[in-house]
């Protein structure tokens, strides 16, 4: 099995959706196929599949082997970061052990949840990870979904103990403080997550991107390609347009919904069924949904529905 123990490119790494059925029962792979070559139409840097937007805590191992090869067919050349939910070591690897050989050649990292608050005993986690894989880690601390918070100090001192740490991704709240201590400390790229609601400034404080699961990911490489190009102001004048429904999107409880009703709207995918815990959208959300893609700069509804049917 190759590897890469490379840092992560910067840019924008789109996190995939799981398309499922419309009972929920499948994963619609169609959909799912879509879904890549869009993402490789608009320029992303790579794709994050089986993060949290992806549903992955809730796939059966064999969805998740359907997932990985899907998006591995769908695109030749995309790099790949492949997410592992388990919090346990043993579990983890076997994760991860589950789909390595569909992603031969094409992994970028494996991205690995913080497991503990310990700085010592998360550098053991992420090296045995690292060890028994052969992969590199994209470190990933979101706390609201593990359970597990971490001084920002101590994820510094815990990466800075594990060689194969390709990045973080960093999206514990408040995340602009935490993306700055992280920058300041580590040496390899540190990218924000939480749905592009802080991406403004987590660039200014020295973010390497952003790898989240917007519904318009046109919208986060628009904002950082002005960063890069004009700094802060140019950016600034970017993504406060997308704003709005940045969000609109990012609502407790209801984003995942919310996002896939959004990547239906747009002709990227066919339902926008979820797994529980997720909730069901109230009526009057998915009408405003609707007004806030509308009001998204460009013709996204049109452009994302034309660029399905020629897929």
């Amino acid at each position: 099995m190759s590897s890469s123990k490379e840092p992560l490119s910067a840019g924008v790494w789109g996190v995939l959706a799981t398309p499922l059925t419309a009972d929920g029962s499948a994963v619609d792979t169609e959909s799912l196929a879509r879904q890549v070559q869009h993402y490789a139409r608009i320029g992303a840097t790579g794709l994050t599949v089986l993060g949290v937007f992806g549903e992955a805590a809730r796939l059966t191992p064999d969805e998740r082997r359907t997932v990985v090869e899907t998006v591995v067919a769908a695109d030749p050349q995309l790099p790949l970061v492949v997410g592992v939910s388990a919090l346990e070591t043993d579990a983890a690897c076997a994760e991860a052990d589950n789909v390595l050989d569909l992603v031969d050649g094409r992994l970028a990292g494996l991205m690995v949840q913080v497991a503990s608050p310990d700085p010592a005993a998360l550098a053991r986690h992420l090296t045995t990870v690292a060890d028994r894989t052969g992969q590199g880690i994209v470190v990933q601390d979101y706390p609201i979904i593990s359970g597990i918070s971490i001084a920002a100090r101590d994820l510094v001192d815990a990466v800075r103990r594990v060689p194969a740490v390709t990045a973080v991704k960093s999206e514990s709240s408040p995340s602009p403080p935490a993306v700055a201590e992280l920058v300041a400390g580590v040496e390899v790229p540190v990218f924000g997550g939480l749905g592009g609601t802080c991406l403004l400034d987590e660039l200014a404080v020295g973010a390497a991107g952003a790898m989240t699961g917007f519904s318009v990911p046109e919208g986060l490489l628009a904002c950082v390609a002005a960063y890069r190009s004009g700094g802060f102001g140019a950016a600034r004048d970017v993504w406060r347009d997308y704003l709005p429904l940045v969000n609109f999107e990012f609502q407790q409880g209801i984003a995942l919904g919310l996002r896939k009703h959004s990547l239906v709207l747009r002709g990227l995918i066919r339902h926008d069924a979820v797994r529980p815990p997720a909730r069901a959208i109230p009526p009057r959300m998915l009408e405003l949904l609707a007004e806030h893609l509308r009001g998204a700069p460009g013709d996204v509804l049109q452009d994302a529905a034309a660029s399905g049917r020629e897929g």
